[in-house]
């Protein structure tokens, strides 16, 4: 049985665990609420309104982790670098792939500090970013296989491969900002 390290750990590991039981329990309804979407002629603003969203919610998830003092200048630009970096890859990808970039990027932040708090308090804890990207893929790649059951999904290798890559970029943006604060 998994014994946390401390009450931060706990909750890193349960909000962790929520995000993806949110993930997993809406792969069903994404494609019924995009036929509906193109049905209705709202595709074009939800894509803006979820593309919004997206950028805050991995931009605050970042923010908040990557920076535990009142950044400094340097700071601001390296998170100033993130965003532009978020940004120019969320306007050259689809809604679905915008989709897996800031789920397995959230849920990344959250494994990968879930992990240094457990090394901080003592714990072994090997390569956590590491770690943290492949806890990540392997719960993207379970996202994948539980499409096959699902009539109205499809298994994708090239999701596998954006789930990844929202790890790496979430967790070295956060371990950027981390070291850089340091």
């Amino acid at each position: 049985m998994l014994q946390f390290s401390s009450e931060r750990e706990r909750r890193l590991w349960m909000w962790t665990a929520l995000l993806l039981v949110a993930i997993y329990s809406t792969l069903g309804l994404a494609s019924s609420l995009a036929s509906v979407l193109h049905a209705s002629n709202l595709m074009r603003t939800a894509s803006a309104v979820a593309f919004g969203l997206c950028l805050l919610t991995v931009g605050g998830t970042i923010l908040t982790q990557g920076l535990k003092v009142r950044p400094r200048g340097v700071e601001l630009g390296l998170a100033l670098g993130i965003a532009v970096v978020y940004f120019l890859v969320f306007l050259r990808t689809t809604i679905p792939e915008r989709s897996h970039l800031m789920e397995y990027g959230v849920v990344a932040v959250f494994v990968y500090e879930a992990l240094l708090e457990r090394a901080s308090q003592g714990r072994r804890v090997i390569l956590p970013g590491c770690t943290a990207i492949v806890l990540t893929a392997l719960a993207g790649t379970l996202d994948e296989y539980i499409q096959l059951v699902l009539p109205s999904r499809h298994f994708q290798y090239e999701d596998i491969v954006f789930n990844v890559l929202a790890a790496v970029m979430a967790v070295a943006a956060t371990a950027s900002l981390r070291w850089i604060s340091k």
